[in-house]
C-alpha cells in the first residue's frame, strides 16, 4: 500500500506533468504497477467491442478452401465467394486471406558429402564487356567440390555447349581427378527434356561423362536450395573477386580468378573442421578423385560458314576476308579455348570453282567488330 500522499504526487505527475509510468517508479522507488493502480489505468485499457466484418459469414468457407488448396490466389477466392453473395471488395479479402493462409515452411537438411563424391556446377552472368568496338556478355563458370568446398571458375563470352564442357574439362585438369557425380540445374546444355523423373540428357554431355567415368544428375526443377554450396560459392565470388576488378583481357581476368581462388577463396576455415583450411582439406579430398583419362576430351567448335556478297566471312562477331573470296565460297571455322583459331576454306562454288589455286593463294586477316 501506497500514502495518501504518495498517490496524489503520482496522479499529479501523471495527469498534470504528463510523466511516463517508469519514471514515475524511478524517480519515487516504488514498482511500475503501484503506480498503475494509483491511476487507475484500467479504466482507459478497456478492451473495445469488436465490429462485425464483411467476410465473417464467409471464414469457414476460405478456411476450408484453404485447407484444401494452400496456394489458391485471393483473387480466384474473391470470385468464388463473390458468386456466393459476399458483397465486399477485393482488398478486404485480400487481407483476410493473407492471415488464413496456412504457412508450410519447407524444412531442409543439412547434408554433408563423402570424399570425392560429389561436385556441383552453375553458370553466373557478370553483365558486358567491351570488345573492340563490340559489347559481350561475360558469364563465370564455377564449379565446387562438395566436400572441400574447393573450387574452379572460368570465365567466357558465352554459356555455349562448348564452353560448359570445356569448363568442365580445365576443372578436371586442374584438379587432377574427376568427381563421381556432377550436380547441375536443368539449363539447356545438360538437359534437352524432362518430364518428372525421366531426363533425356544433352548427347554432348553424356560424351564427357562416359570419357571421365562420371555422372550427370540434376536438380529437381526450381530446387535451387540442392546445389547451395555452388551457389554460395558464386555470391563469394560476385563479392570477393569481382567486385572492384579492373582487367583488359579475358586471359588475364581468368588469370586473376585463378590467383584469387589460390590465395583468397582456398584459405579460410573449412567449414567442417575451423582448424583446417579449404586447401588443406582439398589436399585430403584429392587423392580419392576419379584418375583422369590418358587423352583430353574434345571440345573444340567447327562449324561451316559461307561467305556472302562481301569479302568478308562473319564468324563469331570477327570478320575475316581474303583477295580471293567469292560469293557462295564456303569455310570451315573453328573455335577453341577463348579464340577462333582458323578459318579454312573447304571449296568453292560458282566461278572460279576449277581454280585450286585461288585456295591456297588465301590469306586470312581479321578486322575489329
Amino acid at each position: 500500500m501506497i500514502s495518501a500522499e504518495t498517490r496524489v504526487q503520482i496522479r499529479h505527475l501523471f495527469f498534470a506533468e504528463h510523466w511516463k509510468i517508469g519514471t514515475i517508479a524511478r524517480e519515487l522507488g516504488i514498482h511500475p504497477d503501484a503506480v498503475r493502480h494509483a491511476i487507475e489505468s484500467d479504466r482507459f485499457n478497456r478492451a473495445q467491442a469488436l465490429r462485425s466484418c464483411l467476410t465473417d459469414p464467409y471464414l469457414p468457407f476460405i478456411r476450408e478452401t484453404l485447407e484444401q488448396y494452400p496456394q489458391l490466389r485471393a483473387t480466384r477466392i474473391y470470385q468464388m465467394v463473390r458468386d456466393r453473395g459476399y458483397p465486399g471488395c477485393v482488398v478486404q479479402l485480400r487481407r483476410i486471406v493473407a492471415d488464413l493462409r496456412p504457412r508450410r515452411a519447407e524444412p531442409f537438411l543439412r547434408r554433408h558429402m563423402l570424399q570425392a563424391e560429389q561436385a556441383q556446377i552453375d553458370w553466373a552472368h557478370f553483365g558486358e564487356v567491351a570488345v573492340g568496338r563490340a559489347r559481350r556478355r561475360l558469364s563465370c563458370f564455377v564449379i565446387t567440390l562438395s566436400y572441400s568446398r574447393a573450387l574452379y571458375l572460368e570465365f567466357f563470352f558465352d554459356q555455349s555447349m562448348e564452353n560448359f564442357l570445356r569448363g568442365h574439362v580445365h576443372a578436371f585438369q586442374a584438379w587432377s581427378g574427376v568427381p563421381r557425380i556432377i550436380l547441375h540445374d536443368n539449363l539447356r546444355s545438360a538437359v534437352l527434356e524432362r518430364r518428372g523423373n525421366q531426363i533425356h540428357f544433352h548427347p554432348r554431355l553424356m560424351e564427357l561423362c562416359a570419357h571421365y567415368h562420371c555422372m550427370a544428375r540434376p536438380c529437381q526443377v526450381r530446387a535451387g536450395n540442392q546445389k547451395g554450396r555452388v551457389e554460395r560459392a558464386i555470391r563469394y565470388v560476385r563479392e570477393s573477386f569481382w567486385a572492384g576488378r579492373c582487367f583488359t583481357t579475358l586471359a588475364e581476368c581468368n588469370r586473376q580468378a585463378l590467383l584469387w581462388r589460390d590465395q583468397v577463396a582456398h584459405q579460410p576455415p573449412w567449414p567442417g573442421d575451423d582448424r583446417r583450411t579449404v586447401a588443406e582439406a582439398f589436399a585430403e579430398e584429392q587423392p580419392r578423385l576419379l584418375p583422369l583419362p590418358a587423352h583430353l576430351f574434345n571440345t573444340d567448335l567447327v562449324l561451316p560458314v559461307r561467305s556472302a556478297k562481301t569479302i568478308y566471312v562473319r564468324f563469331d562477331f570477327n570478320d575475316y576476308g581474303g583477295r580471293c573470296v567469292r560469293e557462295g565460297d564456303l569455310f570451315a571455322g573453328g573455335v577453341s579455348g577463348e579464340c577462333t583459331e582458323a578459318i579454312k576454306p573447304t571449296h568453292h562454288t560458282g566461278k572460279g570453282a576449277e581454280r585450286p589455286a585461288a585456295l591456297r593463294a588465301f590469306e586470312l586477316f581479321e578486322e575489329d567488330d
